[in-house]
């Protein structure tokens, strides 16, 4: 009807003007995100004459992957819906006759072409994106459903509403191809997403970045890749961005690890003024291709960990947590150092002998009888000598991570209590037997 009509009826009508802009980057974004359940996407970019936007989804190779249509159709609607929007949707053997039953009538799955030939036979002809023309001159010969029109004369009907028009509908019944040009996904992922008002709670801007994960998720689904760390911005009036870095332990395309990571940092940041817009921003993108499961059993101790380590970090702080590295050093005190979480161990350390995973902070000097050291009773020594020395070029230094010049000769040792140690003999004045570090 028309707006006056309309204001008639409901004189409290709000009207709002359609962004046809913010609709086409709306649909984009999720077809970003439908990138989790297939790489082949279509548009159906928005138009003034119709109601909404529509996304084409090619999901017949991967099938098998989620457990058959109903679980792709349920978890489709749960992401759609997570992200505040709301959806119809409709599975058909042909791309236009999906799209005209997700318009035109409540969800329905299609398996087969006797199936979508019934369900589309009853549409009603006046609903359907065909030609103005077209459906003007079929409603003047009394065709009211796409029945009453495949049962005329094809050449007759071609000549009445248009040779396209016929196509459309021999397309929509699978009688002809219906090739699509492909969504390209963007080689960098950047999504800006406007608030529909200033929000000044930095814990409420949760449901706002969902999408932005979400999307970022099917980016790198699509891309076989993993993001090691990402970056929110968070815009505000007359004033310069906050940006919110997400680091990850490892690197990762799972949008529960996005929105777990995300939640720990915002519930922690306080805004100094109202947020109008959002921006996500994958900086630390890596290839990450698929792997395969254990035959009997799934292992998820690696991801587990890393999730603990990126709740650590959040909730922490990121100069808190921290991981080991080798480094290329004979010194035992010199052979690891601290490095970010996510770098890992990035080193060797160069020796084959072996080593404990507990080094005491400082040597403990050891009692001695008869040259024996002792510890709750005498030491039986079970490997060595392995001498380590040298050091020099530090010699005088005052950096506490410097011990300088060194002589000193290791032995694997076994104490009376059962526990393996490691522990040295000074070989430079005064000397002396020194426990180094713990085996077990």
């Amino acid at each position: 009807m028309s707006l006056t009509a309309a204001r008639a009826l409901v004189p409290t009508l709000n009207v709002v003007v359609r962004d046809m802009a913010r609709e086409a980057a709306a649909i984009a974004a999720l077809a970003c995100w439908a990138g989790s359940f297939t790489p082949r996407i279509s548009l159906v970019p928005p138009r003034q004459d119709q109601a909404a936007s529509a996304l084409l989804l090619e999901i017949g190779a991967c099938l098998r992957l989620f457990g058959g249509i109903e679980r792709i159709v349920v978890a489709a609607d749960a992401g759609v819906a997570a992200q505040g929007y709301s959806l119809r949707y409709a599975v058909a053997p042909s791309a236009q006759g999906a799209l005209w039953l997700a318009q035109a009538t409540e969800p329905v799955l299609c398996g087969d072409a006797a199936a979508l030939s019934a369900r589309l036979a009853a549409l009603p002809v006046a609903t359907l994106d065909l030609p103005p023309r077209a459906v003007a001159r079929l409603a003047q010969v009394g065709v009211r459903a796409l029945a009453d029109a495949r049962r005329l004369p094809t050449a007759a009907l071609a000549r009445r509403i248009g040779s396209d028009a016929v196509a459309m509908i021999a397309r929509a019944f699978g009688e002809l191809p219906d090739p699509r040009p492909a969504f390209v996904f963007p080689a960098h992922y950047g999504a800006d997403l406007e608030l529909p008002a200033p929000v000044d709670n930095a814990a409420a801007l949760l449901f706002a970045a969902r999408r932005l994960t979400a999307a970022l998720a099917g980016w790198l689904a699509a891309r076989q890749s993993g993001v090691s760390e990402c970056v929110l911005h968070l815009r505000r009036p007359r004033q310069p961005a906050t940006a919110l870095a997400l680091r990850f332990a490892t690197a990762t395309r799972d949008a529960m690890r996005f929105e777990r990571v995300l939640r720990e940092r915002l519930e922690r940041l306080v805004l100094t003024a109202p947020v109008e817009a959002l921006r996500l921003e994958a900086t630390g993108v890596a290839p990450l291709p698929g792997h395969s499961g254990d035959l009997f059993e799934a292992s998820h101790g690696a991801h587990d960990m890393a999730t603990l380590l990126e709740r650590l970090c959040a909730r922490l702080g990121e100069t808190r947590v921290h991981g080991l590295a080798c480094r290329a050093e004979h010194r035992p005190e010199c052979a690891t150092a601290t490095v970010a979480v996510a770098q890992g161990d990035n080193g060797t350390s160069g020796s084959t002998a072996p080593r404990p995973l507990w080094l005491l902070a400082r040597p403990q000097a050891l009692r001695e009888h008869a040259g024996r050291p002792q510890r709750n009773g005498p030491l039986q020594l079970l490997g060595g000598p392995e001498r380590i020395e040298s050091g020099w070029w530090q010699e005088g230094e005052l950096s506490g991570a410097s011990i300088g010049d060194v002589r000193r000769d290791y032995f694997v040792a076994l104490a009376a209590d059962g526990r393996w140690l490691w522990i040295y003999r000074d070989n430079r004045l005064p000397g002396g037997w020194f426990l180094h570090g713990f085996f077990s």
